[in-house]
């Protein structure tokens, strides 16, 4: 308990109060950071690129050094920072959404087409992320770049954005997706509840990972670098026995027969092709997942330029073979009754029933072994809100910390697992899945309009701001062009009236997902509004924790 207390909050009463006031010399700050860093990282990293052209850009009330300070340093390089996001891009998506997807459009044609569409707007995204990523290269992401757009009120869009980070930021669509491909390769249907216990077993793995990440740091890098490439091989194989299919060289009788009319059956619903828009962008979702630890890459500006594209590309390119390899396998009505089981499917159909038990399997333990992925980076985004001073239960010293080994952030990972379980006992999980996707893709959506405005707002305020990497404006259009679209359409009336989730309203995912944002509103009202009117506030003081963790910690003050 003793190396508890010390990352327990104090309540100051201050008569008077700086802004923001630091205990820290800032020379203490950046020997630290140099020594964290090490000799390989030889980019002048002394503060954020735009915020050394403009320190009014500065996001969030740490500078770079402060931020940067503690932990491991930056460790990661160009072919970790590669596999961190194939890792995550490659998850239960590509196994598990081609059915709902075809579902929704009605065709094999419109869900390809879905699919290429998800592509390109991922890139759009991707090159967005970069012109950001390289002008702030620090850890947290969106978090950051609506930190330094939106300045007023102060600390209002980092609440919002720590509401829709920490209540959708779990885990749970692996093990939904996992207990479905296990039963499916023993032969047995399950209730409900046999699903779920299955999945919380998964998620005593889980449990495992955070361990692994928060107490033995490198060794979590080297698994995940090493899973990321199982994984890579477990869709390789899906696409080269696509090809085998194709070719005629299985026993599937007539593969090319649902390339014949591909469009025959499409839906003309705006509501059906953007909720499908919404699970083909959440299998694409990982291609900014190194902004979100940027403060542990080497060279991150020229490792975010390298490895992004990069590794979206990989991805890209075989979720595209992959969905080919599906559709030259089974039928359009297999495939769309096939649920979150559509690999398992493919497996049967080719290899037959045997080898399909031990191939489903596999892409089992590959759904939810995304999350060693997963929680890696999720951590990252819930230490840079704890070290934010968004308050939190038992004080924000302790979250923004990395304790107990001084390198890796435990109890940000400790965070990431609490949703997970809440969503795997709450909704039946025939309805869970495609409703997570739906819910998590709405308010993302939001925080992407947002940062696409962010970006031409910055463009036009702060033209002379230095930028590493520039997005040629037609492509930030076309994505804030899609992101209106993703928006408004699923409050249109599906054809038939009836959503993906039946028996749930069609537009309930949206309203949900606004209710997490607003639930953001609500707290940061708590924080910074209602204490005015009992006379006092919270005024910030910058700490430096015993793991060299800057953060920064409100006290209250009596308004005179």
């Amino acid at each position: 308990m003793s190396s508890l207390r010390k990352f327990l909050p104090t309540l100051r009463r201050r008569d008077s109060a700086e802004d923001a006031t630091s205990t820290i010399p800032e020379d203490q700050v950046d020997v630290k950071r140099e020594k964290s860093v090490g000799d390989s990282d030889s980019e002048d990293l002394s503060t954020d690129p735009a915020t050394a052209g403009d320190p009014e850009l500065n996001p969030g009330g740490l500078s770079l050094a402060e931020d940067a300070a503690g932990g491991m340093g930056r460790h990661l390089g160009v072919f970790d920072c590669t596999l961190l996001i194939v890792g995550r891009i490659i998850g239960t998506g590509i196994f598990s959404t081609p059915s709902s997807i075809l579902g929704s459009v009605g065709s094999v044609g419109a869900s390809l087409m879905l699919w290429v569409l998800g592509f390109v707007l991922s890139f759009c995204g991707l090159f967005i992320w970069l012109e950001f990523g390289t002008m702030f290269p620090r850890s947290g992401g969106e978090k950051v770049y609506l930190e330094a757009v939106y300045k007023k009120p102060r600390y209002l869009v980092t609440v919002i954005f720590a509401a829709n980070a920490i209540i959708l930021g779990f885990t749970a669509a692996g093990c939904i997706v996992m207990p479905d491909s296990i039963l499916k390769a023993a032969g047995h249907t399950a209730d409900r509840w046999v699903t779920r216990g299955i999945a919380l077993g998964g998620k005593s793995i889980i449990g495992f990972v955070t361990i692994l990440h928060g107490l033995t740091p490198r060794l979590g890098v080297w698994v995940m670098n090493g899973l990321s490439i199982f994984k890579i091989v477990i869709l390789v194989f899906v696409v080269v026995t696509g090809w085998a299919v194709l070719a005629g060289n299985t026993p599937v009788k007539d593969p090319h027969a649902n390339f014949r009319n591909a469009f025959a059956g499409s839906s003309h619903s705006g509501n059906d092709y953007a909720t499908a828009m919404f699970k083909v962008l959440n299998a694409y979702a990982g291609w900014s997942n190194v902004n979100y630890v940027l403060n542990n890459v080497k060279n991150p500006v020229r490792t975010l330029k390298i490895a992004g594209p990069l590794g979206l590309a990989i991805c890209a390119i075989l979720y595209l073979l992959a969905n080919i390899a599906y559709f030259a396998a089974a039928t359009k009505e297999e495939i769309t009754k096939s649920g979150t089981t559509v690999a398992s499917l493919f497996f049967h159909n080719v290899f037959g029933a045997k080898a399909q038990k031990a191939l489903t399997v596999f892409v089992a333990l590959r759904s939810l072994l995304t999350i060693v992925t997963c929680t890696f980076a999720a951590a990252r985004v819930n230490q840079e809100l704890a070290k934010e001073g968004i308050p939190l239960p038992f004080g924000n010293k302790f979250w923004a910390s990395n304790w107990p080994t001084g390198k890796s952030p435990l109890p940000g990972l400790v965070i990431h697992l609490i949703p997970s379980i809440i969503v795997i006992i709450g909704p039946p999980p025939s309805v869970a899945y495609p409703f997570i996707l739906d819910v998590e893709g709405y308010p993302g959506q939001i925080i992407n309009f947002f940062i696409v405005i962010g970006l031409f707002w910055l463009r036009y305020t702060k033209p002379n701001v230095p930028r590493p990497f520039k997005v040629w404006w037609p492509v930030a259009v076309f994505f804030l062009a899609a992101a209106v679209f993703l928006l408004v359409a699923p409050f249109l009336h599906p054809a038939n009236g009836v959503g993906d989730t039946p028996p749930l309203p069609y537009y309930l995912y949206c309203l949900v997902g606004i209710a997490i944002l607003a639930v953001g509103v609500l707290y940061w009202a708590l924080w910074r509004v209602v204490p005015r009117w009992f006379g006092y506030e919270f005024v910030p003081n910058k700490e430096k924790l015993s793991d060299g963790t800057v953060v920064t910690v409100f006290s209250a003050k009596k308004i005179d």
